[in-house]
């Protein structure tokens, strides 16, 4: 069986392909190197374009034999998507409409969702489970769930196997060299203002939360890679036919007490000057999202393995080998 990533030389997709690789399974990379580096994936086979291009994917397909894909490809800054929605519904609900189309031309059986925490917007609950009402207070979350409802639609349609994750604020790294290189994440954008002897920025912090600042439900990603590979094995042995779950770790950890860990790991816990600063909040931040893991516990016998330090020590670790130790 050989598995499509789409996405695959990014930060998340190069983890699930290294988790695939390991797992014994036939894997291909579809990725347009607009975040990714197909350095990350060396000695998978690379096929460079875009998930837009369905004469490409048809392509594809077929020539490698796929007969389960992994979607991760697409743009995920929430920020971003407020200020340039038509992008987002471009490459994340155009883009899987035509993956889908050339799935079902293929007839391929197995897909897996990279979906969001996003599409739950701002529940008024201490765990999110995935039966509440999910009502996306961003563009990005909008076509999360968009997405969603269209893999349901098409399996309903043709018998398709899927299992949608909606993965929760993501941190971490297996290896040095597969580390998060944007910082439009929290961890990587803090260590850029630590390492240029700068405050760390926290946006807003009069939201109704305990120190006012948002809390996230932060999870490994190689914890995140691990639940790609459960679902893909579920789906590819029957055991799944249709399945949204979370992938999180339930429990909450503010931005202040998570900087507060990075200032430990990176030893910048005494020093004034690495002190956070306030800025103001960024548009469709949401106060709490934190996970019911349940779900896949059950469906998967899937659960976290990696706390907090773990995350931030091993980004670090990634960051200094990229950049650097700060004099």
């Amino acid at each position: 069986m050989t598995w499509l990533v789409t996405g695959g030389a990014g930060y998340i997709g190069a983890h699930v392909v290294a988790a695939l690789r390991r797992e014994g399974l036939s894997v291909v990379v579809v990725d347009d190197e607009s975040t990714g580096d197909r350095a990350r994936i060396d000695g998978t086979p690379f096929v460079e374009g875009s998930v837009l291009d369905g004469s490409l994917l048809r392509r594809t397909v077929q020539e490698h034999d796929v007969t389960g894909v992994v979607h991760i490809a697409g743009k995920k800054q929430v920020e971003e998507s407020v200020h340039d929605p038509l992008l987002y519904y471009r490459e994340n609900v155009e883009g899987l409409r035509r993956l889908l189309e050339a799935v079902t031309a293929a007839g391929i059986g197995c897909f897996v969702f990279s979906s969001s925490a996003a599409v739950y917007g701002a529940p008024d609950v201490e765990l999110v489970g995935e039966d509440i009402d999910c009502r996306p207070v961003n563009p990005y979350g909008q076509t999360k769930l968009i997405g969603e409802r269209m893999i349901a639609d098409v399996a309903r349609a043709t018998g398709l196997r899927y299992a949608a994750l909606r993965y929760f604020n993501v941190a971490g790294a297996a290896h040095p060299e597969l580390a998060d290189r944007g910082e439009a994440n929290l961890v990587p954008m803090v260590f850029r203002r630590l390492s240029a002897h700068q405050a760390p920025a926290i946006f807003g912090d009069d939201f109704p939360t305990p120190d006012g600042t948002c809390i996230r439900d932060f999870i490994h990603v190689s914890d995140i890679a691990s639940a790609h590979v459960a679902a893909a094995r579920a789906l590819a042995d029957g055991r799944v036919d249709a399945l949204t779950a979370n992938v999180g770790r339930g429990e909450g950890v503010s931005v202040r007490e998570m900087i507060d860990v990075i200032r430990r790991v990176t030893g910048t816990a005494h020093e004034d000057w690495a002190e956070p600063e306030i800025s103001p909040p960024r548009a469709g931040d949401p106060p709490r999202v934190v996970a019911a893991a349940d779900t896949i516990r059950q469906a998967l016998g899937w659960e976290a393995r990696f706390g907090l330090h773990d995350m931030v020590s091993s980004a670090w670790a990634g960051w200094t080998a990229r950049v650097g130790t700060p004099a």
